[in-house]
């Protein structure tokens, strides 16, 4: 430690978030004496504890979180530069994209001193000082657990070494992947007993770390490991330490599956405790009285958008919102064209948009009453659609009778948006609509402005927001959800499913999770229109189905990129083209013609972040990920 570094922990308590990081697992103290002054009253502690907190990811940042645009669910004008590098297939060993290795084992030598040091403090109650090692214990699980996503197995750093530590005692070994999971769940089990079940103060402690969101992140962890990327991939068997130590376990377990199940359900309980429930736009006072589509779009909007709403487990409070909300959002007002505080740059290919259900809930290729064939084909809106599309536009049959999270989530050619200071939908030819062709305010010609694919964002956008003149966007900042409550739903229904197969239990949570979205049953969607009835009865249909889901309701909020990869989803998915409409035309049926944008290219070894050729120099015990 140094003074320098103590100064960082002072900000910490002010701004939150920390940047900065040294050598590859340079876990030897600094300096001790000045250690001792950093533990010497409870104000310097605190400094200290938030310096731990300081190193969380700041989620729906585009340049500390690789899950927007390191994937497939976005695309934008200018490719050339952050994660985008990743989502083309141009991952490198020398300074890795998105490389958190030092950073991050940074942070659990920071939780280490914390641990070892927070004993010394003498003005501070016994319970508040439990708290917080509980706290600092969750922190240095969620740290540990981050690593193991991005590089599989890792080396555990259990504890610091003396400042005497010789070169030989740094080098440390990769540890097996079931060894890296089962110590993220100790730390967690150690600190679940003494964190507070909710948060008192929310005034000045909403963020920090509860019982709940404890045991939610654990049953994340769970399902993680039962995972076909780490639960008996064969893929990585070759994968061993410079010994011959195998670092995967090549053998399927269910009973990973079977503990997964029991995670999530004390998370849900422990929800249902605390009266948490899946979020519903039922507002004390509202203006005007709106439709059931649009309370149901809001309702599914809003569980991002609304902070702390009662759908959010754990929100992460060093992300902020405003940067991303500009950059998904598009000249809405016709007004505010030449406005240049709203980009619309994130664009959603093609592919996103077929991934939502029908308005009978399932997918459009089974659904035997929508015509995927014809998917393509112009529509014209009619007044069944005016509070989906602008009565009149004609747009794409792809955009006509889908589910209402396909119209919350998504902006597009004739599309509404409501919003943005207009509230009446009973004045629905007053609502604002998208016109996304060329030439058209919302369409493709000015250089890093508006969409690249026909499609935009709306999901991430708080509906209050108003685009005013020159620079002004009058935006509602949320904290980024890490959990909301549909995705513990989703994560209970795929454990569920997989321990056991279907059954009314798995059928239960995912119909949860549908209901507020607006659809039938699963049973009862499947049954009477998809093409495939009796999927829902199988483990495999069942396991699709899920899927699905999640990908639906957890759209543009970063899981999906972690999904895939989890399940080993990802060669087949990331290896399909990124596609959108013929931006350049400006007719309808020009336009609405599939363009490809870009070929994406995801071997086998992009499952795994390269470890650095810096990491690897610094520490030759370390063995580099299979393919790079």
């Amino acid at each position: 430690m140094n003074k320098k570094h103590i100064l960082a922990g002072a900000s910490a308590v002010i701004l939150f978030f920390l940047g900065s990081c040294r050598q590859f697992l340079d876990v030897v103290p600094d300096n001790v004496a000045t250690l001792d002054n950093a533990f010497a009253t409870r104000i310097e502690a605190e400094k200290y504890l938030f310096t731990c907190y300081s190193y969380m990811q700041k989620n729906g940042n585009m340049s500390d979180d690789p899950s927007i645009a390191g994937g497939d669910e976005v695309w934008q004008f200018a490719t050339n530069a952050g994660y985008f590098n990743i989502a083309k297939g141009l991952q490198k060993v020398v300074s890795p994209y998105g490389d958190r290795w030092e950073f991050l084992f940074k942070g659990i030598r920071d939780c280490n001193i914390f641990l070892e040091n927070i004993g010394k403090v003498p003005d501070m109650e016994e319970y508040e000082k439990r708290r917080w090692i509980a706290e600092v214990k969750f922190l240095e699980a969620y740290f540990n657990f981050y690593l193991v996503k991005m590089y599989g197995p890792i080396p555990l750093m259990k504890t610091n070494l003396p400042i005497n530590a010789d070169e030989n005692e740094v080098q440390s070994t990769r540890m097996p992947v079931d060894s890296c999971f089962d110590y993220i769940v100790q730390l967690i089990n150690d600190a679940i007993g003494d964190l507070p079940l909710t948060i008192e103060d929310p005034t000045h402690e909403l963020g920090r770390i509860t019982q709940t969101i404890a045991l939610s992140f654990k049953a994340k962890v769970c399902v993680y490991a039962a995972s076909p990327l780490f639960n008996g991939n064969t893929d990585e068997e070759g994968l061993k330490n410079p010994d011959g130590t195998p670092l995967f376990n090549t053998i399927y377990s269910k009973i990973k599956w079977d503990s997964a199940v029991i995670a999530c359900r004390q998370a849900i309980e422990s929800c249902e405790q605390t009266g948490m429930k899946l979020y519903e736009y039922l507002p004390d006072f509202q203006q005007y009285n709106l439709s059931d589509t649009i309370m149901t779009q809001l309702s599914i909007r809003n569980s991002v958008c609304e902070r702390w709403n009662s759908e959010i487990i754990w929100a992460n409070t060093q992300s902020n919102s405003t940067a991303i909300q500009q950059l998904v959002t598009t000249w809405i007002d016709p007004k505010y064209v030449d406005g240049t505080a709203t980009k619309g740059q994130l664009s959603p290919p093609l592919k996103m948009a077929e991934l939502f259900y029908t308005r009978h809930g399932v997918p459009i290729s089974e659904d035997k009453t929508w015509g995927y064939q014809n998917r393509y084909g112009l529509h014209t809106s009619g007044d069944s659609d005016k509070l989906y599309v602008h009565e009149g536009y004609t747009s794409a049959r792809l955009n006509f009778d889908r589910e209402p999270r396909f119209y919350a989530d998504l902006g597009f050619d004739g599309g509404v948006w409501y919003g943005q200071g207009q509230y009446d939908d009973k004045k629905y030819m007053d609502l604002f609509f998208l016109q996304a062709k060329y030439r058209q305010r919302n369409g493709f010609g000015k250089p890093n402005f508006n969409t690249v694919t026909g499609y935009y964002v709306k999901k991430l956008v708080h509906f209050q927001n108003v685009i005013g003149t020159g620079n002004n966007y009058s935006v509602t900042p949320y904290p980024w959800p890490m959990i909301r409550l549909a995705d513990l739903y989703l994560m209970y229904a795929e454990a569920l499913n997989e321990s056991a197969g279907p059954g009314p239990e798995v059928y239960e949570y995912v119909n949860r999770v549908r209901e507020r979205a607006g659809l039938q049953s699963v049973e009862s969607s499947w049954s009477a229109y998809s093409t495939n009835p009796s999927k829902y009865t199988t483990k495999e249909g069942m396991r699709a189905i899920i899927h699905q889901e999640r990908l639906i309701e957890l759209a543009f909020e970063g899981p999906r990129f972690w999904d895939l990869r989890r399940w080993k989803e990802a060669a087949a998915e990331l290896n399909k083209p990124i596609t959108g409409w013929d931006l350049m035309q400006e007719t309808a049926p020009a336009y609405y013609r599939q363009t490809v944008i870009f070929n994406q290219t995801f071997g086998q070894k992009d499952y795994f972040w390269p470890i650095s050729e810096t990491a690897l120099t610094d520490n030759r015990s370390l063995v580099q990920n299979l393919g790079w």
